[in-house]
């Protein structure tokens, strides 16, 4: 029985208590509001006047049922709605840190209210002075036992709905702490993968750069500055958790520019984009694995070398990118230092970004070669 509107330091106090209504749980379907509460004490005090109502017939009132049921509701709303307001009041002046004068406090306003509402809402329906409910000890007696007792009710279901509350925002915070923590692992994961991908090329390229120096300063040196002009553009877009396809088709572009400079002709690439899906969301470092793996595998160890084609396009939900090349094909070859950390971390990446909503196919192509073809869900409609 509470209003909703009140000042922020007793928003917490308001959203703990709710109201008894709710320990149905028909009635939690709706969010406490001023308009609910008020329709929620009118229902509580009309499911208790009904019952009164029966009860008094079954102990031989012998006023007609329509005269009795209709005195019985006014009596047991006036008694609600005072009830009503007087733990709003209470919830508004009255701290809950000792809970014992709390209770004390709703125990005395409940009782209170109904033996006040009972004269009051006698008087209203049969026209006469409340007063005369106080002549008579008996009759003050009687109200104060059915005070109490309704003040005991009361407090009861109180502090069970509090009790159910309280328990239901336990579970939610520990839902949310738990789907908190399971972010961050997942994230964490997501970073070391990454961070296993781009040392990968980091030390290949210094590598080479290495070898050239002795023998082909001026080709190392161009080298180092394509590398660098990498290095400059992809850093920054490598470590971002949110990426476009066109920005990922650029920074493989740079990637190829810097191969280019070592393999010369031996290396041809191309981009096969469609404009539409340049500016879809994807998630950063997919398609360099591809790109890096079609050139170790494929490219590098054919002597004539190839061509790399990246293609992308739209399939309805899904967005497809696609790495072909014409190197050696899958075929069985020595192992080399890194070989297939590239392709595992970016399953796992997949895994852990779309679980089973993303694709990672090797496909071998009729005239040799690879094709890489990475199928993600698309993130915008």
């Amino acid at each position: 029985m509470t209003i909703t509107p009140l000042p922020a330091k007793h928003c917490d106090a308001e959203r703990e208590r709710g109201h008894p209504l709710e320990l149905i749980p028909l009635f939690r379907r709706w969010p406490p509001s001023l308009v609910r509460n008020l329709l929620y004490t009118a229902i509580w005090s009309s499911m208790l006047g009904l019952g009164l109502t029966v009860l008094q017939k079954l102990f031989g009132r012998e006023l007609p049922l329509w005269r009795l049921l209709f005195a019985t509701l006014v009596v047991s709303n006036l008694i609600g709605f005072m009830i009503h307001g007087a733990l709003q009041l209470l919830e508004r002046y009255l701290s809950r840190a000792n809970m014992h004068v709390f209770r004390s406090a709703q125990l005395i306003a409940i009782t209170m209210a109904s033996v006040i509402g009972i004269p009051v809402g006698n008087a209203l329906v049969a026209g006469r002075s409340p007063l005369r409910f106080f002549q008579y000890s008996t009759t003050v007696m009687f109200l104060l036992a059915f005070g109490l007792m309704t003040a005991v009710m009361m407090v009861l279901l109180l502090a069970a709905g509090e009790r159910r509350m309280r328990r239901a925002a336990e579970a939610a915070r520990q839902q949310e702490q738990i789907a908190a923590a399971g972010r961050l692992v997942a994230e964490a994961r997501l970073r070391a993968l990454q961070a296993q991908i781009e040392p990968h090329f980091l030390y290949n390229t210094l590598a080479n750069v290495v070898s050239l120096i002795d023998s082909q300063p001026a080709k190392a040196r161009r080298m180092l500055e394509r590398f660098i002009d990498f290095l400059r553009a992809s850093l920054s877009a490598s470590r971002a958790e949110h990426a476009t396809v066109g920005g990922e088709i650029e920074l493989a572009g740079a990637y190829l520019d810097v191969l280019g400079v070592r393999m010369e002709q031996r290396l041809r690439w191309r981009f096969e984009l469609d404009p539409a899906v340049g500016g879809l969301p994807m998630a950063p470092m997919l398609l360099q694995p591809l790109v890096e793996n079609a050139i170790m595998h494929g490219i590098e160890p054919k002597l004539a070398g190839g061509e790399i084609v990246v293609r992308a396009r739209r399939e309805d939900a899904v967005l497809c990118i696609e790495v072909c090349d014409s190197g050696l094909g899958l075929r069985p070859g020595a192992p080399r230092p890194g070989g297939g950390v590239g392709l595992s971390n970016l399953r796992e990446r997949l895994r852990q970004l779309y679980g089973a909503g993303a694709q990672l196919q090797l496909i071998e192509n009729p005239a040799g070669g690879v094709t890489s073809r990475l199928l993600l869900p698309l993130l915008v409609p």
